[in-house]
């Protein structure tokens, strides 16, 4: 019989039994945003006002260096630049005095980072100046999600409002974006309900993921907890979320992380709990989605020798290639998206450059890919062919904190 997996206690990075430990999780991004798909939409960013509020950010000291933001258990917040071409990454700085940022996004306008924080009993979202280097300085105090453990957020495309996700209370959160970037007063808080066949991971609602089509009309939640895929419209004046409809994964599935394809209907879900991805058939007009195939994540599918644990997901900018980090086979999972984006084809994986890859964020350039590596504590870089899609490691991976999130911009 093979060994138990390793299980993770998600807010200090260390592993628990699979009895369970209770589970903190933690992360995912604005929209396909942070996972380097196109929106298709422009980005309009912050009123006109907000332009002339935060101080705009100046370029690194190269042309060829661009900022990229590392969110970690027990180190805050991490700032480095990277090399364009290498990606090879240098340290700058950062911001140690926030808890467990283990996901980060960033505003439309790209001068505002957004992070998680859970130093109190509810979580909270924060906001930043992107100064030179990606120094951060804080904007407006915290603000509470209403939730235990927020894992997840994601910026609205018009940059006015602020997106959570409650891993711990199964909830989701929306928060007013004042002109000057910082976060302001909650105008949403919708608790989930149910729950799934896995006693030990869904044994209520769990929210992982909070994210907005490329139409920007629909915000969708994933929820590893009940198995479902919730659809929400979200009131532009009020802030309001306003449910929709909802979608049931594949029983025990374990839903985790979703991302849509830039320009066809579809939408890509990294299920957690049985190491697979699904095809979900998605209309724009309506919000609703139609669950399709399931293919496995690992060569092999449930027949590997170790148990896995899909977590992120990301699309090239022109739908050809969906990447996929796997937990427990510390690899990362390159697919061909095929048939107009209604099936998938599982090409080959590459390993990530360490332990429990917890996310993985494409570069705007669509030619590097950043994998964090929760437990071994480094990035696995990885330059990307965009005739194939295949990705090849580009020099030694990058060591550092405990990580849960790697967001180039």
């Amino acid at each position: 019989m093979p060994p138990q997996p390793r299980q993770p206690v998600e807010h200090t990075g260390r592993t628990a039994a699979a009895s369970g430990l209770a589970r903190r999780s933690l992360i995912g991004v604005l929209g396909a945003g942070v996972l380097g798909a196109a929106s298709g939409i422009p980005a309009s960013g912050l009123p006109a006002s907000a332009a002339r509020a935060v101080p705009p950010p100046r370029r690194p000291e190269r042309a060829d260096l661009r900022p990229v933001f590392l969110g970690t258990y027990g180190n805050g917040i991490v700032s480095c630049t990277y090399d364009t071409t290498t990606g090879a990454l240098t340290r700058r700085g950062g911001f140690p005095a926030v808890t467990d940022p283990s996901f980060l996004a960033v505003s439309p306008d790209g001068k505002v980072l957004y992070s998680l924080d859970n130093g109190g009993r509810q979580g909270a979202v924060r906001a930043f100046a992107i100064g030179a280097g990606g120094a951060l300085t804080p904007l407006g105090p915290a603000q509470s999600t209403g939730g235990a453990n927020v894992t997840h957020l994601s910026v609205h495309p018009t940059g006015r409002h602020l997106l959570s996700a409650n891993y711990g209370a199964g909830s989701v959160a929306a928060h007013r974006v004042n002109a000057d970037g910082s976060v302001g007063a909650r105008t949403a808080l919708v608790q989930h309900t149910g729950s799934g066949p896995d006693p030990g991971r869904q044994e209520g609602p769990h929210a992982h993921q909070i994210i907005t089509d490329p139409r920007g009309r629909h915000v969708f939640a994933v929820d590893l907890g009940t198995d479902k895929v919730y659809t929400y419209r979200l009131d532009p004046a009020s802030g309001a979320l306003r449910p929709v409809s909802e979608t049931r994964s594949v029983p025990g599935a374990g839903p985790r992380h979703m991302v849509f394809h830039p320009t066809a209907p579809y939408a890509y879900v990294a299920n957690e709990l049985n190491s697979t991805v699904t095809v979900y058939g998605h209309d724009p007009a309506t919000g609703a989605l139609t669950r399709g195939e399931s293919r496995p994540t690992v060569p092999g599918g449930s027949g590997a020798a170790v148990r896995n644990y899909p977590s992120e997901v990301a699309i090239s900018a022109d739908g050809r290639f969906l990447y996929l980090s796997n937990r427990g086979h510390e690899s990362i999972a390159r697919f061909a998206v095929t048939d107009d984006g209604s099936g998938l084809r599982l090409v080959d994986t590459v390993p990530s450059g360490g332990s429990w890859p917890r996310h993985i964020g494409l570069a705007p350039s669509g030619t590097l890919l950043f994998a964090a590596n929760q437990y071994g504590r480094t990035v696995g870089v990885f330059t990307v062919n965009r005739d194939t899609g295949a990705l090849a490691p580009s020099g030694p991976p990058f060591t550092t904190s405990s990580l849960g999130c790697a967001l180039p911009i």
